[in-house]
């Protein structure tokens, strides 16, 4: 499987998870969806038959509300049966609405109240360096939740560390729960701010995975500095009348035209290789 193929995927997954559940968050879902898909295919070092290797790299996802993109690309990846995906925000589920570690193989951290996640990737990077390990740990954050005072304290100890196996990725839709970015809170200049802070800076297309593999393959072989990737995205990519409209933070795709709309776009931009996931109504989820 391509990363353009899991890419596919997690989308085709991330619609029918919100649809069927009535949860939140597809947008966000979908902008992350590129900067998963190519950290867990081709660069992680990850296993789904022993999620718990020591010598594993670690995930957070500090955005946790897009948990469902996480859980996706595991699922695909073979940690635990696809089919689970259909019991998604279900009263007495495993897979909450946002991510959680609890039972669920392969997910490092729980998370969902934001500013928490590079805080904790930090401390984990740190003691793999007062261990002499070589793993790398990778954390993916909003933009938005960058307006948390814990996120630059982080920023400042992993700087202080050398903490060169620490890897940050900013989903960069450049929106927030009801707003634009910098409508709440500005965040430019927003690349000389972590270069401020003593960290090396890679700005990319987040959607390009010729541009995600090459970053990500930089910033694992920075030689004394915590590296950021700005992943420039699109809230809602994939699906015209989401992208870019701040109603998708909370809404999910309807029954009916929303719905019907966002999963024939997705079948017209399906990779060669896979055949849908959803062909008849019984396999729906």
């Amino acid at each position: 499987m391509t990363s353009e193929q899991l890419a596919w995927k997690i989308r085709r997954h991330g619609i029918e998870m919100t649809h069927i559940s009535q949860g939140s968050h597809i947008g966000a879902i979908l902008s992350v969806t590129d900067i998963i898909a190519v950290l867990y295919n081709d660069i992680a070092n990850v296993d789904p038959q022993n999620p718990k290797m020591p010598e594993r790299d670690r995930i957070i996802l500090s955005k946790g509300h897009a948990g469902a993109a996480i859980y996706a690309a595991l699922a695909e990846k073979g940690f635990f049966d696809v089919d689970e995906l259909k019991t998604h925000y279900a009263d007495g589920s495993r897979l909450s609405g946002h991510v959680s570690h609890k039972g669920i193989p392969g997910v490092e951290f729980s998370t969902g109240s934001l500013g928490h996640g590079l805080s904790v990737a930090a401390g984990m990077a740190y003691g793999a360096k007062k261990d002499q390990k070589n793993h790398n740990v990778f954390v993916i954050l909003g933009d938005g939740e960058c307006d948390e005072g814990s996120v630059w304290e982080a920023a400042l100890m992993a700087n202080h560390y050398r903490l060169n196996n620490l890897v940050a990725v900013i989903d960069h839709n450049k929106m927030q729960s009801l707003d634009f970015c910098d409508n709440t809170i500005e965040l430019s200049p927003f690349a000389d701010k972590w270069k401020a802070f003593g960290w090396n800076v890679i700005d990319i297309d987040g959607h390009n995975h010729d541009e995600l593999r090459d970053a990500y393959k930089k910033a694992i072989s920075s030689e004394n500095k915590p590296t950021l990737i700005i992943a420039n995205t699109i809230k809602g990519k994939g699906v015209s009348f989401m992208e870019n409209d701040i109603l998708w933070h909370y809404r999910f795709p309807h029954e009916g035209e929303e719905y019907d709309s966002a999963v024939a776009q997705l079948k017209e931009q399906r990779p060669e290789g896979i055949s849908d996931l959803y062909e008849s109504e019984a396999q729906k989820i």
